[in-house]
């Protein structure tokens, strides 16, 4: 078993990050640099944390099964193969990267997700004008490449999927949401299917993070009727910036 205080941060974290998840996304900034803390290498850190997000996903996924459409072009179909595709490709990417590199590329990664976080909004808005309604061969490159992101490297992946899901013409953001989760939830599971056979997954962490998680979505889900959506956002890019600039001095 972790030791005690491990063992509260991480479960704490996983706690929040489930809230935040349900609320807007970005878990992956709290329960990554936990399990570093916890002593778990920065791979197994990243595979564990997805892991133990993945009930969370899939909830969400389920709760906005009546909302989803394809976009223009694609097939709900489609877009569940390209998202396999896409997490598998991903997942056995981050199989193949060594310890010392993913260090490495880890606090590029948080940056990346971090101004995502912050521009996000802006960035929707600016895509929200446009009409691209397309099928074709660049819906689904955009669609693998956000996937495999997404399995290689689970913060900051909502934004990308909304902003993806604007530039092909799905301007109802509760379709868009819809999308993403049912994504997010399906690249996430093959994530973790690949994740646990290359035997990057810590399973000591799991049950209490998991369980950690599951109970703070349920909470996130009632208090996001109640707090501002800018303190959420605004706390988030706060997290994600100081978890980004301790991984760079880290590094």
């Amino acid at each position: 078993m972790p030791d005690l205080i491990p063992l509260l941060v991480i479960t704490a974290a996983a706690f929040v990050a489930g809230g935040i998840n349900a609320l807007a996304g970005g878990g992956s900034f709290l329960t990554l640099p936990a399990l570093v803390f916890a002593g778990v290498p920065a791979v197994s850190a990243n595979a564990t944390g997805t892991a133990a997000l993945l009930p969370g996903y899939l909830a969400s996924a389920w709760s906005y099964r009546d909302l989803m459409r394809a976009p223009v072009g694609l097939s709900l179909l489609m877009v569940l193969i390209l998202g396999t595709l896409g997490g598998a490709a991903g997942a056995l990417l981050l199989l193949a990267t060594p310890e010392q590199a993913f260090r490495g590329i880890v606090p590029w990664l948080l940056l990346f997700a971090t101004l995502l976080f912050a521009f996000g909004p802006a960035l929707q808005r600016r895509l929200a004008g446009r009409d691209r309604r397309t099928g074709g061969v660049g819906a689904r490159i955009g669609i693998l490449g956000v996937c495999a992101y997404g399995g290689y490297f689970n913060g900051g992946m909502g934004i990308v999927m909304l902003a993806m899901f604007r530039l092909l013409g799905v301007h109802d953001l509760r379709i868009a949401n819809g999308l993403k989760n049912l994504l997010s939830a399906v690249l996430t599971l093959i994530a973790v299917l690949v994740y646990a056979a290359g035997g990057l997954i810590s399973w000591v962490q799991i049950l209490p993070m998991a369980l950690a998680a599951t109970l703070g979505g349920w909470a996130g889900a009632r208090i996001g009727r109640v707090l501002p959506p800018r303190l959420l956002r605004n706390t988030i890019v706060t997290v994600g910036a100081v978890t980004t600039v301790l991984f760079f001095l880290d590094g």
